[in-house]
């Protein structure tokens, strides 16, 4: 018992039948780690029970199979369920697959170009449900997860092995620990942050009082320093490569902490402009000396006017090897880029991007420095190419000092009369926002400290987020690259997010870094773009007419493709909030059963008071026998 073998089907490869284990309601009761569930009831299908079995979940039974499964055109979902990926698949990530990237080729590997968000085309793409390894478990709940995690959802040591002396993570049984360290931290994150505090404000403060409250942290590892920042207040959208430091923004995730799959490469980031007042760069594995510094052009567009770079990397503090001349180039370009160098100390230095242009304007005129084309500026930055360039914030007017958190929440920036919302219509939608909030932790029935890493998959102004600030989560706020772009005004509001395309259209001769299947060469191909996440990576996700938002634009992704991607990155238990037309929400109410999702219908008002329906969905918790 335990194992159920098909009979021989003609497919090449041989078909298991899947048994799903449903969650046992109850967890630890009264002990730290109150979210230790993991799968208590492995079902077989029937004809393999026992026939003496008695618990009542055995009426359960699921018809789901294990088979490498892959995209088909017209798309199919059998009606026995989605098939579900053989358990060597559990860590797929379907536009950071070194498999299929490492046949392509014309990548510029020495800049990294294999590191970025690049997709296979739908014929190569899995269409299968990513399982959890064996002996997933609910994650640890927040702030226990930021010091513990179980190490059997991430179960890889090479970190623990190579970075242990520097504290990234120590193997603690059945747990990984943290114990906070980094590679130039390795005390503690708390003491070098207090540093950094001290070097910013000429020992007179914090780095909440010199001004910070948005940071990109490049090359975070597993993420301690941003966790480390939030009791300032500070939010920080963390990001690092997939790469040799295995499975780094995995074991970020999985702690509770915001952060995504990126890499400073050939393209710009996916953060609007003008949106962080701190860049961290703390042994990050960043050439910033390189290609006339180009990558730190992209920083400077991302830094706010005072905003700070801070450089913790040997060039900084070391005489031997190639060090001085690394530290000489980049005092040079920094130096062109009229960036101040503020601080200097221990193992860290730290310039200070000018607010004033004339300095700027004046090396542009000496032939030292390369100004942007102002319209460069005006696209959302969704893989669009770096520029060698600085943009000049010519027009004062467009500039505006934000207040600090938790005042910035609320605050009515220029972004937002730039895109034409008027005071009062901000205003309503925070109210909005704040009412349905309010509901949804109604209609979820659940412990809020049951749900911590959050995604608004279609953010808008960031409302939804807002109405959650007070709440122990974070979100990462999404906006469709093809919508309205609204992510300046959420990063003036102090939050976090990213652009992205759940689905992305080109012409035959658009570059793209796969070819369009339209045989034509004449009308728009479409696809399906998953997120750059590892699996199980949220525990809510939240819809809100997203689905219209693509419907009937061209064919080749399928509302069924993105609900797949949902699944991928949604945690078992987790759950998933969708609003939009009837007839959308109805087939998800057909298909959710095949996904091994519940689901049910509700009721709530939407902007204009009138009635919505709103659809709860929640993944089972299941395993592969």
């Amino acid at each position: 018992m335990g194992r159920w073998w098909s009979p021989p089907e003609p497919r090449s490869v041989q078909l298991l039948l899947l048994g799903v284990a449903l969650v046992a309601a109850s967890f630890y009761a009264g002990t730290l780690f109150q979210s230790s569930a993991s799968p208590a009831v492995i079902l077989p299908p029937s004809g393999s029970r026992s026939p003496d079995s008695s618990n009542p979940q055995d009426d359960a039974e699921f018809t789901n199979r294990v088979a490498v499964t892959y995209r088909t055109t017209p798309i199919s979902v059998p009606d026995h369920g989605l098939d579900v990926c053989p358990l060597e698949y559990n860590e797929y990530v379907p536009c950071h697959d070194a498999a299929y990237v490492s046949n392509l080729k014309n990548l510029d590997r020495s800049r990294h170009e294999d590191l970025e968000h690049i997709c296979p085309p739908r014929e190569k793409r899995l269409f299968c449900l990513v399982p959890p390894p064996n002996e997933y478990k609910i994650p640890l709940r927040w702030p226990t997860s930021r010091d513990n995690v179980w190490r059997s959802n991430v179960n890889h040591s090479r970190l623990s092995e190579v970075k242990g002396g520097q504290n990234w993570v120590h193997d603690s049984g059945k747990l990984w620990w943290f114990p906070g360290g980094g590679t130039h931290f390795k005390h503690g994150a708390s003491e070098y942050i207090e540093r950094l505090g001290n070097m910013t404000t000429n020992s007179t403060g914090d780095l909440s009082s010199a001004g910070v409250v948005q940071v990109l942290d490049v090359g975070c590892g597993v993420a301690s320093f941003s966790a480390y920042l939030l009791p300032l207040d500070i939010h920080t959208m963390s990001f690092a490569p997939k790469d040799g430091h295995e499975n780094q923004i995995q074991f970020a995730l999985e702690r509770g902490i915001g952060a995504m799959i990126s890499v400073l490469a050939t393209k710009q980031l996916p953060y609007p402009g003008n949106s962080f007042e701190m860049v961290h760069c703390s042994r990050c594995r960043v050439d910033w000396h390189e290609n006339d510094g180009i990558l730190l052009k992209e920083v400077d567009r991302l830094l706010r006017p005072n905003g700070y770079f801070v450089y913790s990397a040997p060039p900084a503090y070391r005489k031997d090897k190639d060090f001085p001349i690394i530290w000489e180039k980049l005092i040079n370009i920094t130096t062109a880029m009229c960036w101040k160098l503020i601080a200097k100390h221990v193992q860290t230095a730290i310039w200070i991007k000018p607010e004033d242009e004339s300095c700027r304007q004046k090396n542009a005129d000496m032939k030292l420095l390369n100004i942007c084309n102002p319209d460069d500026s005006s696209s959302p930055s969704w893989k669009s190419p770096l520029m060698n360039c600085v943009r000049l914030n010519t027009d004062q007017s467009k500039l505006q000092k934000l207040p600090p958190r938790p005042d910035r929440l609320l605050f009515y920036s220029r972004s937002l009369e730039r895109i034409g919302v008027t005071p009062e219509k901000f205003e309503n939608n925070n109210q909005f926002w704040r009412d349905q909030v309010r509901k949804y932790w109604s209609l979820l029935g659940v412990e809020k400290t049951s749900i911590r890493n959050v995604m608004d998959m279609n953010a808008n102004y960031g409302g939804f987020a807002m109405a959650l600030s007070t709440d122990p989560v974070w979100i990462m706020n999404v906006v469709p690259h093809t919508a309205i772009n609204t992510l300046p005004v959420i990063y003036d509001r102090g939050l976090i997010g990213s652009y992205h395309d759940w689905l992305v259209f080109f012409f035959w001769k658009s570059r793209h870094p796969f070819p369009c299947l339209d045989e034509s060469k004449t009308h728009p191909c479409c696809r399906c773009l998953p997120f750059s996440t590892y699996p199980r990576s949220y525990d809510l996700l939240h819809a809100f007419h997203l689905f219209s938002h693509y419907q009937g634009r061209v064919e080749g992704c399928s509302l069924e493709d993105i609900l797949l991607e949902i699944d991928r990155i949604i945690r078992p238990q987790g759950f998933i909030i969708i609003r939009d037309v009837n007839t959308t929400l109805s087939r998800i109410s057909d298909l959710a059963p095949k996904f091994l999702w519940d689901v049910t219908s509700r009721t709530l008002e939407n902007e204009e008071n009138m009635p919505e329906q709103v659809l709860i969905c929640r993944k089972k918790f299941w395993a592969i026998i």
